[in-house]
């Protein structure tokens, strides 16, 4: 199985990721592994595991995180909060969201 997960770090901000492999090494990893943690996750740490989704294949989880990473804070915490009505209202005037395409969002 695949999933998508949303991690809260030290700072406050979030990291949207993907993996096929079990979703709780993955999370140790970021906490703990110089290696295989992102770049992002390793100055930020603690980081605390907010929501996921899991997914038939990795590449439907694969698509899901860019979705999320295009997405603003506020609707990142609306579905990290499972206010899933909320979501449409929180895109952009045009149907596409603001926010960057980034990893992180603050």
């Amino acid at each position: 199985m695949a999933w998508t997960y949303i991690l809260r770090c030290r700072d406050g901000s979030f990291y949207t990721g993907s993996t096929n492999g079990d979703l709780d090494a993955r999370v140790w990893q970021h906490n703990h592994d110089e290696h295989w943690a992102a770049r992002f996750t390793i100055k930020r740490r603690p980081l605390v595991l907010v929501y996921a989704e899991q997914f038939e294949t990795i590449d439907a989880a694969f698509f899901r995180e860019k979705q999320i990473q295009g997405w603003s804070r506020a609707k990142k915490q609306a579905l990290i909060d499972g206010r899933s009505a909320e979501l449409p209202a929180l895109s952009g005037a045009s149907g596409v969201d603001d926010a960057s395409t980034g990893s992180a969002t603050q």
